[in-house]
C-alpha cells in the first residue's frame, strides 16, 4: 500500500534493526485519513470471505479495525489486556506475550460478542513474532468460530511471525511488509522485490 509506505518513510524512525517507531500516525497519535484508506483497503482484500466480525486487540488494533468494519458493515471487538468491572464474566481468554514491552498479558473476549457461526476477520498494527494474532485465533477457536484471516498494517518480514501463521494455513495480508531496519533504513518487500526508502 503506497501511501502506508510513504507514511512510514517520512513519519516513520528506525530505533534499532528490530524497532520502529511510528506512534505519529499509527499507534499513538492516528491519521484518521491514512485509517479510513487502510480500512477499505482491508474491506477490498477480504471483501469475498464472508467476514461477520473484526477481532482485534486494545489499542493500537482499534482504530484500523473500525475503518474496516466500517467498510465491510460488520461488528468490530477488542479484547481487552485489563479486567474490568464489567468484563468479569463468561470470558473466552489468552495469553500473549510482547517482546516489546516484554511482558505477559491475559486479553479477553466477552462471549457473548462470538459464536460458531462467526467468520472473523484478525486485524493488528504490527506483526512480529506472531503473539498478538495467535493469542486472538485461540479466541476465536475457544468461540468454535472461523477465522478468516489475519490484516495485518505493518509486517516484520525479517521475524518469524508472518512465516509462522502462513505455515499455520492462514491467509495473512500485510498492507507494508517489511524486511529489514538497518542502519537507520527501512526496506520494503514489494512482489518478491525489496524497496529501499531512506
Amino acid at each position: 500500500m503506497k501511501l502506508l509506505k510513504e507514511k512510514i518513510l517520512t513519519e516513520g524512525i528506525v530505533l534499532s534493526d528490530s524497532v520502529l517507531k511510528v506512534d505519529s500516525f499509527l499507534n499513538h497519535q492516528i491519521d484518521p485519513f491514512l485509517m479510513q484508506e487502510i480500512g477499505k483497503e482491508f474491506a477490498k482484500r477480504f471483501k469475498d470471505e464472508g467476514i461477520t466480525k473484526i477481532l482485534t486487540i486494545e489499542s493500537s488494533g482499534i482504530a484500523p479495525s473500525v475503518m474496516a468494519g466500517l467498510f465491510l458493515e460488520v461488528p468490530v471487538i477488542f479484547a481487552r489486556k485489563k479486567k474490568s468491572l464489567t468484563l468479569i464474566n463468561e470470558l473466552y481468554t489468552a495469553s500473549v506475550y510482547s517482546f516489546t514491552k516484554q511482558e505477559s498479558n491475559e486479553i479477553s473476549v466477552s462471549k457473548k460478542f462470538l459464536n460458531k457461526s462467526d467468520r472473523v476477520l484478525v486485524i493488528d498494527d504490527f506483526l512480529a513474532n506472531g503473539q498478538a494474532a495467535l493469542g486472538l485465533v485461540d479466541i476465536v477457536k475457544q468461540a468454535k468460530a472461523h477465522t478468516s484471516g489475519i490484516g495485518i498494517v505493518i509486517e516484520k518480514g525479517f521475524q518469524e511471525g508472518g512465516d509462522l501463521l502462513r505455515e499455520k494455513g492462514y491467509r495473512v495480508e500485510s498492507l507494508a511488509r517489511i524486511s529489514g531496519l538497518t542502519d537507520g533504513k527501512v526496506t520494503f518487500i514489494s512482489n518478491q522485490t525489496e524497496d529501499v526508502l531512506i
